[in-house]
């Protein structure tokens, strides 16, 4: 096993962070001309496949404990469920607006971290992520009055991403991180693919699969390259510091989605909804600032 490296553990997640907010731009680029379900085994499998000369040029492994195996199982359906949900959210939410909403999910996983694996969480930790919390309901609301029920989806996509993330930090010291993505990988498409299976025998209308032009095509390139590459730098800080460390850095997210959001859709949070994503950034910046002096002077 190796030892805890909560700073370099940081700098992964903070780059994590910066990255992923692209690619779900991407996907909501999609949204209105790839299917849901295409995109999901779409990103899974390009995952799979990019992923395995890095294993044979790097020397990894798929081997892992049998416990490892069956958690990476349940870890790959939660990994599922959360990006599919989170594609689903954008195409109903601006891009800032679905991130800042799943931003519930750090408070919930210091929460979880704390009472389900008794990891250590200072007061200061807790009430600034409360607080950040707070913003976050600001967010919703205005989101809410305009779009309804889809307007939740990221709270659905926060709990599943918190759960997922907690099983990654139980599995990612006894394993290979690339092997581990790979298998993840493949394990989704074979999850996705079974759906389909089932979903085309009872004909169930509205699912379907077409076939990308050049510049679509393109995009589910990109869509695979960056998720994968993002999450793989998410196993790698998982595997050096614990989840309630983790947690709140995450809150880098949310300005670089605000940036793209505008970028390139030309949305903009409106005022309430701004207001929310400051609270949500100044406590996440003062979790990062608290993590760092706690770090520097251990």
């Amino acid at each position: 096993m190796n030892p805890d490296r909560p700073l370099l553990g940081i700098m992964l997640m903070l780059s994590f962070c910066a990255i992923i907010p692209l690619g779900d731009a991407i996907a909501k680029l999609l949204g209105g001309i790839i299917p849901l379900m295409q995109l999901v085994i779409v990103r899974f499998g390009m995952q799979a496949v990019l992923l395995l000369p890095v294993i044979w040029i790097a020397g990894g492994s798929f081997l892992m404990p049998r416990w490892v195996f069956k958690l990476s199982i349940i870890r790959s359906v939660l990994h599922v469920l959360g990006v599919g949900g989170m594609f689903l959210s954008l195409q109903y939410l601006p891009l800032a607006d679905a991130v800042a909403i799943a931003f519930v999910m750090p408070f919930i996983m210091l929460i979880l971290g704390k009472y389900v694996l008794d990891e250590e969480v200072g007061m200061r930790r807790l009430a600034a992520c409360a607080v950040g919390f707070l913003g976050t309901m600001l967010v919703i609301q205005p989101s809410f009055a305009e779009v309804g029920l889809p307007a939740l989806i990221p709270l659905f996509v926060a709990f599943v991403f918190s759960l997922f993330m907690l099983v990654t930090r139980q599995i990612a010291k006894h394993c290979d991180p690339i092997g581990l993505q790979c298998l993840s990988g493949g394990i989704s498409v074979a999850i996705m693919t079974l759906i389909y299976v089932v979903i085309r025998i009872f004909d169930v209308p509205g699912v379907y699969f077409v076939m990308p032009d050049y510049n679509s095509g393109w995009l589910l390139v990109g869509l695979g390259v960056v998720g994968s590459f993002a999450h793989l730098l998410m196993t790698w800080s998982l595997r050096l510091a614990p989840s309630a460390t983790l947690a709140p850095m995450q809150y880098l997210e949310i300005p670089v989605a605000t940036l793209l959001g505008w970028l390139i859709f030309e949305d903009l949070p409106n005022d309430l909804a701004a207001l929310g994503i400051v609270i949500t950034i100044m406590a996440g910046l003062y979790v990062v600032l608290r993590e760092r002096s706690v770090a520097l002077s251990g």
